[in-house]
């Protein structure tokens, strides 16, 4: 099975088409190598995949015949949680929550200025 459909398959993406996008933008990696569209997937393979902003990990279970529910994807993949990635994503959820009141349109030009200085100092801090 192909790395995009399989991605599809197992709803990590909306469409085949934004899958295929990723694997060409090298969003996609296999085996730690990036991968075009058409590699083809064979149980066992892990596959990290740069989705909003973070990289998830994936393990092949094994091949589904075609798209599943939300409740079998368990069945085809495992997907592996990085203890520091985890962490950054609750971290940067937290640090945007109160900031912008929901609503009230797009920044200013002083307000942009002290959202990028403050995701400069957390990126230093690291």
């Amino acid at each position: 099975m192909r790395i995009d459909q399989y991605l599809w398959c197992v709803r990590l993406f909306k469409s085949r088409n934004i899958a295929t996008n990723a694997c060409k933008k090298g969003q996609v990696l296999v085996n730690g190598q990036s991968v075009k569209p058409a590699r083809e997937i064979l149980p066992l393979d892990r596959i990290k995949v740069r989705k909003d902003q973070s990289w998830r990990y994936l393990e092949v279970i094994a091949l589904p015949k075609s798209r599943v529910g939300a409740k079998l994807v368990g069945l085809y993949c495992v997907e592996k949680i990085d203890a520091d990635e985890a962490e950054r994503n609750q971290l940067q959820q937290l640090s945007f929550q109160g900031k912008r009141d929901q609503g009230t349109g797009r920044p200013t030009k002083k307000e942009r200025r002290d959202l990028d200085n403050l995701t400069e100092d957390e990126q230093s801090e690291d």
